[in-house]
């Protein structure tokens, strides 16, 4: 972890917040690494069934750090590898639930960020856009994932023009789920994540994986893929205990077992 990622559990969620204000949370070698080491703790942390990812001060994400050379890739004298599996970029195989509390501008790398969230709730000052091809330097992730989300003409508009969208139109053509007022932001982010976390945490990770690996799979093989997933999920200490609480007629007590 770095210091320009903050990593906060409180109960079940953890948030994650980009803490660079200075330079509207731009990224740049230590903010990418935090992040990384962020998600991957996230990943891994019993303890955490939801996360809310969100910016320190009044942007979410800029983008690259152009003066570090992010527009093309290159962070001039700093870490940065190539992408993996697990890497800010590609995203993490994490199928844990996640929110995107979009607090102000939130473009390029920010952008390629939400596209990879579960859930998008937008403050009614946010602005989106993927400003890259105005800089003369392609969108990639951003250009595989944002027509995975919106209607292709809508996608296309953003990814080809570089221009900004309102928080209202982003919600309009589907990118963001809910606009709050301004200031309500992590308290709406907070009240989705509750919801969330009274779901059996296996149980909802097996249903995101589902989701996730049946875009790339057959429909047959999606089915068999789910069917093995239910069986695991069936077995754990977790499902006996739903059942039992049904039964009760009580509220379950999940354990992640």
């Amino acid at each position: 972890m770095t210091e320009r990622v903050r990593y906060e559990l409180d109960g079940h969620v953890a948030t994650i917040t980009y803490d660079r204000p200075e330079a509207l949370n731009a990224i740049n070698a230590e903010v990418r690494r935090g992040l990384n080491d962020a998600f991957t703790r996230f990943r891994e942390e019993e303890e955490a069934w939801v996360a809310i990812v969100t910016g320190a001060g009044r942007a979410f994400c800029v983008g690259a750090d152009v003066r570090q050379g992010g527009a093309t890739g290159e962070f001039r004298g700093t870490f940065w590898e190539k992408p993996t599996q697990n890497s800010f970029e590609s995203g993490w195989e994490i199928f844990k639930p996640v929110i995107a509390a979009v607090n102000g501008l939130c473009l390029g790398y920010g952008l390629t960020l939400v596209t990879w969230c579960d859930f998008v709730i937008a403050s009614d000052r946010a602005e989106f856009g993927f400003p890259e091809v105005r800089l003369g330097v392609p969108t990639i992730v951003g250009a595989i994932r944002l027509p995975q989300r919106i209607n292709w003409q809508y996608a296309m508009e953003l990814l080809l023009t570089g221009e900004r969208i309102s928080a209202q139109r982003a919600h309009e053509i589907g990118l963001v789920g809910w606009v709050v007022e301004h200031d309500r932001l992590l308290e709406a982010a907070r009240e989705l994540a509750d919801r969330l976390v009274a779901a059996a945490p296996l149980a909802a990770r097996a249903v995101k994986e589902v989701a996730v690996r049946a875009r790339n799979l057959p429909d047959l093989e999606a089915i068999r893929f789910g069917e093995t997933m239910r069986r695991v999920a069936g077995a754990t200490e977790d499902a006996r205990e739903g059942a039992r609480a049904f039964a009760e007629g009580r509220a379950p007590v999940w354990r992640g077992r």
